[in-house]
């Protein structure tokens, strides 16, 4: 891994800009749904926009800058870091950073801008997991990457099995009395952590506003006991991968297409697209055809359709597929019909 100096140099945000700040649409809040996050004050988009693997090398400036401000235009007031999002790790940060410089600098009381810390950003003991000096010294590096004087939610990202669990919440306790962030929240954690957590940060007189699991269609591990947990917590959940990296959405249907996520083996194979899949894809097509929707609409109103869910990360590659899952918030409900027809398809893990 590169050292810290290496990564905050090379990927330190650009705050000059030559093009006009952007101007933000007039009705950007007319279309959108705000959540409050558990039983705090803080609310949310029903869709977030994350920038984990989206936001890098792997796409041009322009694009990044175009889905930043058009999300905004589209009511999207929470956008979704980690210290190791890009790539290379920190180039998402830093991008957003730019943005935020360069067209959205007037409008940051209008936005939630949320960072995590837990995994492998630099070389030796202290770059990695949940320690009070990997925590801090990684905000303080995202802060730096941001260009921001603090963020509105600072995560620890997964739990750590080596350190105290009091430790890691007495970081988050600490970025909130040192005025770093404003809120806190935890990612990964099941709901026995998730219980120890909101117990640790009561003994800091800290609550924890939000969790992020991983949930899905084919994933419903947190039906399990978390979104109970979460709600009986008073906490609030954002949902990541909703669309289960792309295997919910209309790009696998019929096969692997060149350029994806599957054919490059990022996060995932051509053998992941096999027969059993692409039946179960397409079935589950179907069922949104009927209603109406896309795969990917009919998977984020899905997951959208527990009360304990308070808004869906997204990651987008383009305007027409963040607008295309954004109408999936204009759709009816789903019936019991609709429920049952997907639980036929579903995976509980």
């Amino acid at each position: 891994m590169p050292n810290p100096g290496s990564i905050l140099s090379a990927t330190a945000p650009a705050h000059n800009t030559r093009t006009m700040p952007h101007t933000a649409a007039a009705g950007r809040y007319a279309s959108m749904t705000y959540v409050r996050s558990g039983r705090s004050g803080l609310r949310l988009p029903r869709i977030s926009l994350g920038m984990w693997n989206n936001f890098g090398t792997t796409r041009g400036w322009d694009t990044q800058r175009a889905l930043v401000t058009h999300a905004f235009d589209r009511g999207i007031t929470h956008f979704d870091l980690a210290n190791n999002y890009g790539p290379p790790p920190g180039a998402a940060e830093s991008a957003f950073g730019r943005v935020l410089a360069g067209d959205l600098r007037h409008y940051r009381d209008e936005i939630i801008v949320s960072t995590k810390a837990g995994y492998q950003m630099w070389d030796g003991p202290y770059g990695d997991w949940g320690s009070r000096k990997s925590m801090l010294a990684s905000l303080d590096q995202s802060l730096h990457r941001t260009g921001l004087e603090y963020f509105d939610v600072f995560y620890s990202h997964r739990p750590d099995p080596e350190t105290p669990i009091e430790e890691t919440m007495g970081a988050l306790a600490a970025a909130v009395r040192q005025g770093k962030a404003l809120y806190v929240g935890i990612s990964n954690y099941n709901a026995e952590q998730t219980r120890a957590a909101v117990i640790a940060l009561r003994a800091e007189n800290i609550p924890l506003t939000i969790h992020q699991p991983r949930y899905n269609i084919f994933d419903r591990k947190p039906e399990d006991a978390l979104l109970a947990t979460l709600d009986e917590l008073g906490v609030g959940c954002i949902v990541f991968s909703p669309l289960a990296g792309g295997l919910l959405t209309e790009r696998y249907l019929e096969g692997v297409p060149p350029g994806s996520r599957a054919a490059e083996g990022r996060w995932m194979n051509s053998s992941d697209i096999g027969e059993e899949y692409l039946a179960t894809a397409n079935a589950l097509a179907d069922i949104a055809e009927r209603r109406g929707q896309t795969l990917s609409q009919l998977a984020l109103s899905w997951v959208l359709r527990r009360p304990e869910v308070t808004s869906a990360l997204i990651g987008a590659s383009s305007i027409d597929q963040l607008d295309r899952n954004l109408a999936a918030l204009d759709a009816a409900g789903l019936t019991t019909a609709d429920l049952a027809a997907i639980d036929e398809y579903a995976r509980q893990h």
